[in-house]
C-alpha cells in the first residue's frame, strides 16, 4: 500500500518520542550506542544491496560525481547546517519543547534516507528503506525525548508532510521514472544510504548532503544517453 513506509516511520518517531520522555533515562548510553552500531549496519546493507543492482556503472559515477559538483558549488551540506542552526537559535528561548521539534525535524526529514525511501515507495516498491529508517529514528527519539522532551513528538507531523508528499509526487511521475530510471537512481542513493552506514557505525563521516543531487542527474543522465 502507498505511504505505507511513512506511516511506519511517523508511528515509530511517536512510540520512540513517548519512550523516550517517561523512560529513556533508564536504558544506559552504551546499550543505544550498540543498537545504533547494529542499525549502522543494516543500513550499510541496504545501500549495498541497492547499488549493486546497477548495470550501467558507468551512469552512477557519471551522477555521482556531477551531482557532487552541483551539490559543493550549491554548498548543500552548509546550507543545511547553517538552517539548522538559525532554527535552533530561533527558538533557542521558547524552552526545550520547541528545541525538540526543531532538532528532530530537521534530522528526520534531511538525508537520503528521506528522498529514496519515499521514492521507493512511491514507485510501489517494498518500503525497505523507510522501515530501516523508522528504526533508527524510533532509537533517535527516544534519546532526543529523554533530553529535549515531548516536543519530539511533533516532529512526526513535518515526516508525515514530507516523505508523503515524495511518495504522491513519485506516483505522478512514474510515466518518467521507467524501470531502467529507477534502477540507476536506486543504485546511486543506495551508495548515498551506504555512507549514511558508515557514519553510524564510526567509519568515516561523507559530505553526502553534497552528493543529494545525484540521485536526479542519474535520471537525466538515463534518459540522455536513451537508456529509459
Amino acid at each position: 500500500m502507498i505511504l505505507t513506509g511513512t506511516i511506519v516511520n511517523v508511528a515509530a518517531i511517536c512510540a520512540g518520542a513517548l519512550v523516550g520522555r517517561y523512560a529513556g533515562r533508564i536504558a544506559p548510553s552504551r546499550m543505544r550506542q550498540t543498537v545504533m552500531a547494529g542499525l549502522g549496519l543494516t543500513v550499510l546493507l541496504i545501500g549495498l544491496q541497492l547499488a549493486l543492482k546497477s548495470r550501467q556503472p558507468m551512469i552512477v559515477i557519471g551522477s555521482l560525481l556531477l551531482g557532487g559538483v552541483i551539490g559543493e558549488i550549491v554548498q548543500i551540506e552548509a546550507r543545511l547546517e547553517r538552517f539548522g542552526q538559525w532554527m535552533q537559535g530561533r527558538f533557542a528561548g521558547a524552552g526545550n519543547s520547541a528545541e525538540g521539534f526543531v532538532a528532530a525535524s530537521l534530522l528526520y526529514c534531511v538525508g537520503a534516507m528521506a528522498i529514496m525511501g519515499s521514492l521507493q515507495d512511491g514507485l510501489g516498491g517494498k518500503p525497505a528503506i523507510l522501515y530501516a529508517k523508522a528504526a533508527l529514528d524510533g532509537i533517535a527519539s527516544i534519546a532526543l525525548a529523554s533530553t529535549l522532551g515531548i516536543g519530539v513528538l511533533f516532529s512526526a507531523l513535518p515526516v508525515a508532510l514530507y516523505q508523503g508528499g515524495i511518495t504522491l509526487a513519485a506516483v505522478s511521475a512514474r510515466a518518467m521514472l521507467t524501470e531502467p530510471v529507477v534502477l540507476e537512481m536506486n543504485a546511486v542513493g543506495g551508495l548515498l544510504i551506504a555512507a549514511i552506514g558508515l557514519d553510524l557505525i564510526g567509519i568515516k563521516r561523507l559530505p553526502v548532503g553534497n552528493m543529494l543531487p545525484s540521485v536526479f542527474v542519474a535520471v537525466g543522465l538515463v534518459w540522455i544517453f536513451g537508456l529509459a
